[in-house]
């Protein structure tokens, strides 16, 4: 698959410690994001942040490394994207799903691969 041109990124925001059935969230999400066959997925944890509840979680503080923020990040066409969506109100009991228009400058996929 080569993807390039417009596209669109979806950033999904949940807490390391969310989990769906015994798994952390993000590898759920991961996991059928594969399975849907979009383009690729990333997990980026973050050392410090809050969310709805307003309440600060770092990794500075030891009492506090709970609830850290992981953001999973996918692009892929505008049709796959939206396609996937479902599957996030099926997963997300709190959480933030962000949609953003980008431009792909650069994806070989498997077509690129030695």
């Amino acid at each position: 698959m080569t993807l390039s041109g417009r596209a669109l990124r979806l950033t999904i925001f949940v807490d390391d410690t969310d989990t769906w059935h015994h798994r952390p969230m993000f590898t759920e999400i991961v996991h059928r994001a594969h399975a849907a066959g979009l383009a690729g997925a990333s997990v980026f944890r973050g050392m410090e942040g809050f969310g709805a509840t307003q309440v600060v979680h770092t990794t500075r503080l030891l009492s506090m490394a709970d609830d850290l923020p992981v953001a999973v990040v996918i692009v892929d066409t505008e049709q796959r994207i939206r396609a996937f969506l479902p599957q996030l109100d099926e997963l997300l009991i709190e959480g933030l799903a962000v949609l953003d228009e980008v431009e792909v400058v650069h994806y070989l996929g498997r077509q690129g691969a030695p």
